[in-house]
């Protein structure tokens, strides 16, 4: 069924009616609470408890089938055991339900994998869709309905929250309770059968309430789909992910330095940065981010200005700008004309300004009018440390007010107070009013590096994305050689022939079959050269004594080629050595790994870093998803530590940047348009000085064992 003949996702956010198969009369059911929560909720839809004994459910009519309530169902909360869950849904289709609700667990979270995809295909094939199984239901403002079994009291504001832990989420739903964040929608997806994020974000980006969009998650199911899903709604609104699983095993071994590289994490990190996702590392930071974010306009520009009574929290503001990627305000002398009238003279007129432990109110006022009415000052966190000559009294009326000036002029501002027991009582107070109010100054600075993050992004966003276009059915007369003949990586002479054939220039190179031979071409390439054993039995070459560097004469030639011959029958005697490869020894260059791979979760991706015997070692990549531009290939290259070695250093001239950028463009196209490619890595390429090129030194290709291939276009 094509997408088109789906129902509109808003029925299922604000349902005309809904009903609960599973409602139940034991107050400690999951059914019961879900029912008892539609009601208390405010919901004012039709609602619908289905119960097999039929009869009364807390005031309302109990149906004993979904078939048997007289109007038309939009939405339906499944609450029965795992057993009964698909007679449930056929039940849902014969009644054309639009969307169902599976809370019920027991299905692939415990490996029942088969029972979860059959009702997903049975509900799709019928025109429905699913949210879960194994999730908490879904609370929605637009419509007052808490179809949760968490907290009946949820707070209405602009943050909706799509979590796929069920469990975290209820837990969410009373944090935020006590954070004082504000909520349009908080869902769980669940195991994700049929709906999950990207098709939640369908609803949420448009949707006028929700102001910011936080998701937890766990893994990604279709990470394509969920590119361009992101992509589309950080255009519109800020997305906050906090996603598990950080540690190093989630990276899958591979043959190849691309794919051991690619651990799960430090690639999601990459393309979440892509997507202009803002990543937080923990739910408080998180909670900080979408609580300011939603109360708060986007600055109009970058300078930031700190106003303090203490010059040491001041030194610390500092540090977290720096840390967050706020940038301060440094022209000293408007910063003296505009601020001198509320700075002591044995304060600072620098940026932090110290107004000095004399401070009252009044001074913070004057000080925080200042930056509020100069156009080249755009946010700024005010800093207060307790001292007892401030008029305490007053703290709660200083900070509602600024903040409120500072919000109609849309100038961001942050408050960080910190002091004893009143002070405290202070933050608690003014929070629930939500205030960006916090006790430590990095907490306070954080929100605000978030909201500049986000602000860069979309300045700095370009929608095109930059393809190579080459023969593509060339290439795949030479994947299909290779599988016929069981291989699953090609040989060297079979990777350098796509090289040439998508135009990426590398060194001369012939393979030979015998000793004359190498001589022979040797003298033709011309020296020094280098030798390489071909084998499909020997991937890791230098490993087995199968590469020789620099040879400069016929003499070394005849060496290199015995000595390959014998290291290789020795180390690997069941290989089968097909013949040597003879290439031009290239010139000196910066060395530097470029790849491209198919994800398992997001597909085409490519990969860059610092290149050359320790690349394993030094770990100096980055990631991005393909397609992209080239702009994004250049931030990417510009991400390593190793970029200053790009520009020059100690005097060394600039790099052909924009030929390594050709190159990484070139290797996604290939993965992307060529059925069956899962890695290429070229390590080294050789980059040059500007308008020199660049040289892909040694290519590897591996391939799917997938016989059927296919593309990620």
């Amino acid at each position: 069924m094509s997408k088109n003949n789906y129902p509109d996702i808003r029925y299922l956010f604000e349902p005309r009616s809904i009903a609960v198969i599973g409602a139940s009369r034991d107050s400690g059911k999951i059914g019961s609470k879900v029912l008892e929560n539609i009601m208390a909720g405010g919901y004012e839809g039709r609602i619908y408890p289905v119960n097999s004994t039929g009869g009364e459910l807390m005031g309302l009519q109990a149906y004993d089938s979904v078939e048997a309530v007289e109007g038309d169902v939009d939405v339906v909360s499944i609450v029965v055991p795992a057993h009964r869950v698909l007679s449930a849904v056929e039940s849902c289709a014969r009644k054309k339900v639009k969307f169902l609700m599976v809370v019920s667990s027991g299905f692939s979270e415990v490996g029942n994998m088969v029972e979860e995809k059959k009702i997903a295909l049975f509900a799709r094939e019928q025109g429905m869709r699913i949210m879960g199984p194994n999730m908490f239901g879904l609370y929605s403002a637009s419509s007052s309905l808490n179809a949760t079994f968490g907290p009946k009291e949820i707070r209405a504001g602009g943050v909706a929250i799509i979590t796929q832990s069920g469990a975290l989420g209820l837990a969410m739903i009373g944090k935020t309770s006590v954070d004082n964040v504000g909520l349009s929608t908080i869902c769980s997806v669940g195991n994700k059968s049929d709906l999950d994020e990207a098709d939640l974000l369908e609803y949420l980006v448009p949707h006028e309430d929700t102001k910011v969009i936080l998701m937890y998650i766990e893994g990604i199911k279709q990470g394509e789909k969920f590119i361009r899903a992101l992509k589309r709604a950080t255009q519109v609104k800020p997305v906050v992910v906090v996603k598990s699983g950080r540690s190093k095993r989630g990276a899958a071994a591979a043959a190849s330095h691309t794919g051991s590289l690619a651990g799960a994490d430090n690639v999601f990190d990459a393309i979440m940065m892509q997507c202009g996702v803002l990543r937080a590392e923990t739910i408080k930071e998180a909670f900080d981010w979408c609580s300011f974010m939603s109360n708060n306009s986007l600055p109009d520009g970058q300078e930031t200005v700190i106003i303090t009574n203490g010059g040491g929290i001041g030194v610390m503001a500092t540090d977290a700008s720096e840390k967050y990627g706020v940038s301060l305000y440094d022209d000293p002398g408007m910063l003296k004309k505009i601020f001198s009238p509320a700075t002591p003279e044995f304060g600072s007129l620098k940026n932090p300004i110290d107004i000095t432990g004399q401070a009252q109110s009044i001074h913070y006022d004057t000080a925080l009018d200042a930056a509020l009415y100069c156009d080249d000052i755009h946010s700024a966190v005010a800093l207060y440390c307790e001292t007892a000559v401030f008029d305490a009294e007053k703290l709660p009326v200083m900070v509602k007010n600024n903040y409120e000036k500072f919000r109609k002029s849309k100038k961001p501002i942050l408050f960080s107070l910190f002091g004893g027991e009143n002070t405290e009582r202070c933050i608690t107070e003014l929070s629930k009013e939500q205030m960006p109010v916090y006790s430590d100054v990095y907490e306070a600075v954080s929100p605000l590096g978030a909201m500049y993050s986000y602000r860069r992004y979309l300045a700095n966003y370009v929608e095109a994305v930059d393809t190579v276009d080459f023969d593509v059915d060339a290439v795949n007369l030479i994947i299909d050689r290779a599988r016929s003949e069981k291989r699953y990586f090609l040989l060297t002479d079979e990777a350098q022939e796509i090289m040439k054939i998508a135009r990426v220039p590398i060194p001369k190179t012939v393979i030979v079959r015998s000793l004359v031979q190498a001589v022979n071409v040797s003298r033709e390439i011309g020296y020094p050269v280098v030798m390489k054993v071909v084998s499909k039995d020997i991937i890791h070459k230098s490993d087995a004594g199968g590469v020789a560097l620099d040879l400069v004469n016929e003499k070394e030639v005849i060496d290199a080629y015995e000595a390959i011959m014998r290291n290789c029958k020795a180390k690997v005697p069941e290989a089968q050595i097909e013949g040597v490869e003879v290439t031009e020894m290239v010139s000196a260059g910066t060395e530097i790994i470029a790849g491209a791979k198919i994800d398992p979760s997001f597909g085409p991706i490519v990969m860059v870093g610092l290149g050359g015997i320790y690349v394993e070692v030094m770990k100096d990549v980055a990631f991005r998803a393909h397609p992209l531009n080239r702009g994004e290939v250049l931030s990417m290259i510009e991400q390593i530590r190793s970029y200053p070695l790009l520009i020059g250093v100690r005097g060394e001239k600039t790099k052909d940047i924009g030929s390594l950028v050709d190159i990484i463009l070139t290797l996604g196209s290939i993965v992307q348009k060529c059925r069956g490619i899962t890695d290429i890595e070229i390590n080294p390429v050789m980059v040059y000085e500007q308008g020199a090129g660049a040289k892909a030194v040694d290519v590897r290709i591996l391939l799917s064992k997938d016989e059927r291939g296919g593309t990620h276009e």
